[in-house]
């Protein structure tokens, strides 16, 4: 079996009305984003990309709405010829839920045109600039007899542009360098110092650093290349006559591999793999060949072969990705196997949603969707069943559906390859996200059994904690203000000193607000700052995370503050609402909570005063406060 990455394997056919509806397609079509993803999302032709570019860019000039892709204005400044990826982007980027605006700038015009704002390449005012380059334009293409001084050389290079993108306000992302396949030195190629092989590892490892200190992010075209292998991506001919850096056949994959990368920046990297169960997560069938029949584990290639799988899916839900069970089956038989079988890797408690039952599965992944309270864009659904994933795309084609081979073995170079769980950093609260969202899942299973909001309030047995700010949690603190944008009353911005000035003045109140519940700990969601002025507690911010919302959280936040203000003697509190873009879901919250608004201000916004010695709080029985 081969597996050959630059065919896009895991991506179906076109339709053969492929062109006939590319071309039907107007600013008035209806669906119009849905549409050009569901074509995008296909083996296309380098001409069918350049139609699907040709299309978008007439679309764009009628001035059609994309949605529900999301619009993104890229510049790519390029050292070689890069026309080829321009032109593969639209679709590339479609594929990956994003409608892309893509401008080029000259050939070979990299710091000319940041130093510049070329208008052409900076005309459509974009929000990230991608710079293409190779070893040859950093002057690493020769061996150097043993002079490294070069790559610091071409590291610097590499930071002006960054400097003067910054000063752009713009979001670069920029390659690592693939090593070209004619060794000089053979096995010992890469521990000769000046060495092509050597300064190219190093500038790699100096990108890295350089990229993580200046808040770029990497597109890793090393990586990209080794996996197709490096005598195929090299194409001496094409760079001879064109100055092409690569094989021709390369432009589809290195293109996706862009639109993974924008996707995940415009937030559309996928957060949940849907599994199918037999002969997807083990071979045979469990309702016909019994625990013991079904194949799973050691003893044959594709029992091992399934449970690689198994292995793959895990080590996703350990960086954060969300797993779910869609499977046509008894829901005893299924869960047996999670629960019994002892080859099993996954186990019931690595799903967040099971869903085995005799619906149909696209009804199946909409209740997946709602109870993870995610969009259905955020799925990936992976079924060994080609007539299944058909009828998926058909009916959701918001969710992306690779192709499988018949052979289990390459199920994970297929999945992994896709590219649809693109990540751009990682940390521990990555690595809890999936916990986060099996944990809701359990929440929503407990609302649908409660009698009403105070019987499931109760259920969940939540734990509040609200204190004045500390030294432990003041990067937190700043992070929570400087995020949060929904809940925000007044959306404030401050600096990590400008809080901590605020804890060390007497005269201003600070509380922090964390709350767990029985299925989770959410550590800190809430923040408000107020200061004594004028006889009253004036809040100057007041934010809290969407993650609690529906609890009576903010009813708890506003009877400490009350508690605050009477124990500095203070009569009234004093709040302003100021609304921006982002935080009308909070425009009442004030009047909720019985506030009384005085007239509204110039800009908009409202003024509440709250008369302490008259405020009753809430019984709020489902929260202990420590």
């Amino acid at each position: 079996m081969a597996f050959t990455l630059t065919s896009l394997p895991w991506l179906p056919e076109p339709e053969p009305d492929f062109s006939a509806r590319l071309k039907a397609l107007t600013a008035d079509t209806p669906v119009l984003g849905q549409t050009l993803a569901s074509l995008a999302t296909a083996r296309l032709t380098s001409t069918q990309a350049l139609s699907f570019a040709r299309v978008m860019r007439k679309l764009r000039a009628a001035e059609a709405d994309f949605a529900p892709l999301t619009s993104f204005r890229l510049t790519i400044l390029s050292s070689f010829t890069a026309e080829m990826v321009a032109d593969a982007l639209p679709a590339s980027c479609a594929r990956h839920g994003v409608a892309v605006d893509v401008r080029l700038g000259d050939f070979g015009q990299i710091v000319q045109a940041l130093g510049n704002a070329d208008e052409a390449a900076f005309g459509h005012d974009p929000q990230a600039v991608l710079l293409l380059f190779d070893h040859r334009w950093l002057g690493l293409e020769r061996f150097a007899g043993g002079d490294d001084d070069c790559v610091d050389e071409a590291l610097g290079l590499v930071e002006s542009c960054l400097t003067l993108a910054r000063e752009r306000g713009l979001q670069v992302i920029v390659p690592s360098l693939a090593t070209p396949p004619e060794p000089l030195f053979g096995s010992f190629e890469r521990d000769v110092a000046g060495s092509v092989a050597a300064r190219i590892m190093h500038f790699n490892a100096g990108l890295s650093a350089l990229v993580q200190a200046q808040g770029a992010t990497l597109f890793d075209v090393a990586s990209l290349a080794a996996q197709v292998g490096t005598a195929s991506w090299f194409d001496p001919v094409g760079w001879n006559l064109h100055k092409a850096p690569f094989w021709s056949g390369v432009t589809a994959l290195y293109a996706d591999a862009i639109a993974r990368l924008i996707g995940a920046i415009a937030g559309r990297a996928r957060k949940c793999l849907v599994l199918d169960c037999d002969n997807t997560l083990w071979g045979g069938v469990i309702g016909d060949d019994g625990l013991a029949g079904i194949r799973i584990g050691q003893g044959s290639g594709e029992g091992e072969a399934f449970a690689a799988l198994q292995h793959y899916a895990l080590d996703l839900k350990k960086r954060g990705i969300i797993l779910a069970v869609s499977s046509k089956n008894d829901d005893a038989n299924a869960r047996a196997v999670f629960r019994d079988h002892p080859d099993m890797v996954l186990r019931e408690g690595d799903i967040a949603v099971f869903q085995a039952n005799w619906e149909d599965k696209a009804s199946n992944l909409e209740a997946i969707a709602k109870t993870l309270n995610i969009g259905l864009e955020s799925l990936v659904f992976l079924d060994d069943n080609a007539a299944e994933r058909a009828q998926m795309r058909a009916a959701l084609p918001m969710v992306a559906v690779p192709e499988l081979p018949g052979d289990p073995a390459a199920y994970v170079l297929h999945l992994a390859h896709a590219g649809y769980f693109e990540a751009l950093s990682f940390g521990s609260e990555d690595a809890a996200r999936a916990a986060s969202y099996a944990a809701n899942a359990q929440r929503a299973t407990v609302r649908s059994e409660a009698r009403d909001l105070g019987d499931y309030l109760s259920r969940l047995d939540m734990v509040i904690d609200l204190r004045p700010f500390d030294a432990i949690r003041l990067p937190r603190i700043v992070q929570l203000i400087n995020k949060t944008n929904q809940f925000n009353l007044m959306t404030n911005r401050l600096t990590e000193a400008e809080v901590a000035a605020c804890m060390a003045d007497p005269s201003i109140v600070t509380l922090q607000v964390s709350l767990a519940d029985r299925f989770s700990d959410f550590g800190l969601i809430g923040v408000i700052i107020a200061r004594a002025e004028g006889g009253a507690l004036c809040v100057t911010d007041w934010l809290m995370s969407c993650r609690v919302l529906g609890r009576k959280v903010e009813d708890a936040m506003l009877t400490a503050l009350v508690d605050a203000a009477r124990e500095q003697g203070l009569a009234r509190i004093v709040a302003h609402y100021c609304p921006t873009p982002k935080n009308a879901m909070v425009a009442d919250l004030f009047d909720r909570m019985g506030l009384e608004r005085v007239p509204e201000q110039a800009d908009g916004g409202r003024d509440y005063t709250l008369d302490v010695d008259g405020f009753a709080a809430q019984d709020l029985p489902h929260q202990r406060r420590k």
